[in-house]
């Protein structure tokens, strides 16, 4: 595969700001669990459009803002989505000890009452 493939792949992160109370996506290379807890993820190698002659007022702010940025730390629970755009990518949480409890969605029938 050539390196120009390879630099197709990337993740678009949906999140909302807690320091803004705004709702933002960043696009990054690299998505994984965090050194901080079960309950972080680690978002590194941000994307910017620098390329387009369009200049987008949001992209230039994140750029701004994660331009000395090594790696962010966000709380799963101000995650709204993540999306893999392109290539093929590696998304892998190897510290991943949560238990998944599926619930039956389907609502438990009445009891009948009695005659």
């Amino acid at each position: 595969m050539s390196q120009k493939n390879k630099d197709l792949g990337h993740y678009v992160i949906t999140y909302r700001d807690p320091k803004e109370e705004k709702i933002l996506q960043l696009k990054a290379r690299t998505v994984g669990d965090s050194s901080l807890g079960l309950s972080f993820i680690s978002i590194s190698n941000f994307v910017f459009d620098t390329k387009s002659v369009v200049v987008s007022p949001q992209e230039d702010y994140l750029k701004q803002r994660f331009e000395n940025v090594k790696r962010l730390h966000i709380s799963i629970y101000s995650i709204l989505s993540i999306e893999e755009v392109g290539e093929k990518t590696s998304l892998s949480f190897i510290k991943d000890k949560s238990n998944l409890l599926v619930l039956n969605s389907k609502p438990s029938t009445p009891p009948t009452p009695a005659k």
